[in-house]
């Protein structure tokens, strides 16, 4: 009998270590299918094309890159705008530089005007980049020729949003023109706010700029702000935000359109204090309107700060605008003149007040910050505060504390 007992000891023991065996010997068979299925189904970016995108109609003959293929967590597609600019290569090298994951941020690049030079430069890039062309390259009728252009802009900016948001069925994409270049932590910047876009629906978008980002009136490349103003220039969005927007989307003039109030709905986004992106072009659609003046001096990053290494939900609105304005209005009250009077600053910080939009202006002009306003909105504001670095002080031009909001008619 104990002979038996042994015996049944054994054979319950040869099965337990036989299932095992057949339980190891599955996972390894699958995993291996796997990879084949990923090395056939290919990279999500060089093999896009040959993708079918179920559930959506075939676009003016556009090919529809499945982007999710691969199971890839996507934290952002990036969207290149271009046009008639060679140099895009510059904007294509600085990405692909500084990109941490061709998974994470597929590029795509969408050209208007048929510009066969522009379109010779990004085709060289092969799989790298996936490269979709503007179908409609018609003339604009019944417009000023000055004007044409940023009618046509406008028209690109319709079809490339809705081509990678409902065509490539991204759901955040950041967008950027053929004439900027990107700091080393751009791509850092972008996954780390994503999530206050999700969380927070009084913000709809997350910029790159800052439109008073020039040397001597920016300090530290940790900061970040909530502003108002619509900033553009390299900027993410969300695809409920541009289902919002589609319906309605402009002839013409599409950013001054966003920064209206029937669009902009007194949400805000996230801008940095310097910027994470830098300009070249002076040449465009605005014939250089500001660069000589002014964007050519407002310079990029250039040192690596880890945002996703840090709890940024400070920005949220609720925990933010308390903060925010007990800082500003705890901060002495000085006037210009008092930078040259001789005297001390009576703190690091201090306020300078406007009333009106004109003397808004006034004072921007003698700061030597940007000193327009859209839509009643100064350019970076935050419930009218605009923060910068004056002569080694941190300003804010702010309205007074009962602040009734902007005026727009």
């Amino acid at each position: 009998m104990r002979t038996i007992r042994i015996n049944r000891k054994l054979c319950f023991a040869a099965l337990f270590v036989g299932f095992v065996f057949f339980l190891v010997l599955r996972n390894t068979f699958k995993s291996y299918d796997q990879q084949i299925l990923v090395q056939h189904t290919g990279n999500i970016i060089s093999h896009s094309s040959s993708f079918k995108h179920a559930g959506t109609k075939q676009s003016l003959g556009q090919s529809k890159p499945r982007f999710q293929a691969n199971k890839v967590q996507i934290v952002a597609a990036v969207l290149v705008v271009a046009c008639n600019r060679p140099e895009v290569k510059r904007c294509l090298d600085s990405l692909l530089k500084y990109r941490p994951s061709e998974e994470k941020f597929p590029i795509v690049v969408s050209q208007d005007c048929g510009h066969q030079e522009t379109a010779q430069v990004v085709a060289s890039y092969g799989k790298i980049v996936h490269f979709i062309k503007h179908p409609d390259l018609t003339d604009i009728n019944g417009v000023a020729e000055n004007l044409k252009g940023y009618y046509k802009l406008s028209r690109h900016y319709s079809w490339a949003l809705s081509q990678v948001f409902d065509v490539m069925d991204f759901d955040t994409v950041i967008i950027i023109e053929d004439d900027l270049e990107v700091s080393p932590d751009f791509f850092e910047y972008f996954e780390a706010t994503k999530p206050l876009l999700e969380e927070d629906p009084s913000l709809w978008c997350v910029s790159a700029w800052n439109d008073n980002g020039k040397t001597g009136y920016v300090r530290g490349n940790d900061l970040l702000y909530r502003s108002d103003f619509f900033p553009g220039l390299g900027w993410m969005l969300k695809r409920t935000i541009w289902h919002e927007l589609a319906p309605k989307w402009p002839a013409a003039f599409w950013d001054d359109w966003m920064r209206h109030p029937d669009q902009r709905r007194e949400r805000a986004c996230i801008r940095p204090e310097i910027p994470r992106v830098e300009t070249f072009g002076k040449t465009g659609v605005s014939k250089g309107q500001f660069f000589d003046e002014h964007l050519r001096h407002i310079k990029r990053n250039s040192e690596f700060y880890p945002f996703t290494k840090r709890n940024l939900t400070f920005l949220l609105k609720d925990e933010y605008d308390p903060k925010f304005i007990n800082i500003v209005y705890k901060s002495p009250l000085v006037s210009f003149e008092y930078f040259n009077s001789g005297q001390g600053m009576p703190a690091p910080s201090v306020r300078i007040q406007y009333d009106t939009e004109q003397s808004f202006v006034a004072l921007a002009n003698q700061l030597g910050v940007m000193n327009d306003l859209k839509a009643g909105v100064p350019r970076m504001a935050y419930r009218g505060v605009v923060s910068f670095m004056y002569k080694g002080f941190r300003i804010y031009l702010a309205p007074p504390r009962i602040w009734k909001g902007y005026e727009f008619d």
